[in-house]
């Protein structure tokens, strides 16, 4: 249950941060809610990366879709991915997972220190 609040928590922070902050602001999202929220380091990557997948995934998609791809679909051609739109969606929350994934460790590390 931890592991589902925290994971919303995660995804709901970083978009509110990606309001008003620059787009490297989800990782600080991603790193105070695992320095606050004690889990263990691998399930706090794990919040962290799916948190910022699914957010990443839901706002590209959401921006894409009203536009017909058009911009994506050059951008697909012009990196070797066939002109696959979905797989340039993909491509593009992985990279956000991976960094909010992350700085969720990140912040599951900085808590163990701090309690010990």
């Amino acid at each position: 249950m931890k592991f589902i609040i925290t994971t919303l928590l995660i995804a709901l922070l970083s978009f509110v941060c990606g309001l008003y902050l620059p787009w490297w602001g989800f990782a600080l999202a991603a790193f105070l809610v695992s320095a606050l929220i004690p889990q263990r380091p691998g399930i706090s990557f794990l919040a962290g990366f799916l948190g910022l997948f699914l957010l990443w995934t839901l706002l590209s998609w959401a921006m894409d879709a009203p536009n017909n791809s058009i911009l994506s679909k050059k951008i697909a051609v012009l990196l070797p991915l066939g002109g696959s739109t979905v797989l340039l969606i993909l491509i593009t929350a992985l990279v956000g997972a991976l960094v909010g994934g992350g700085a969720a460790l990140t912040g599951s590390y900085i808590h163990r220190r701090r309690s010990a």
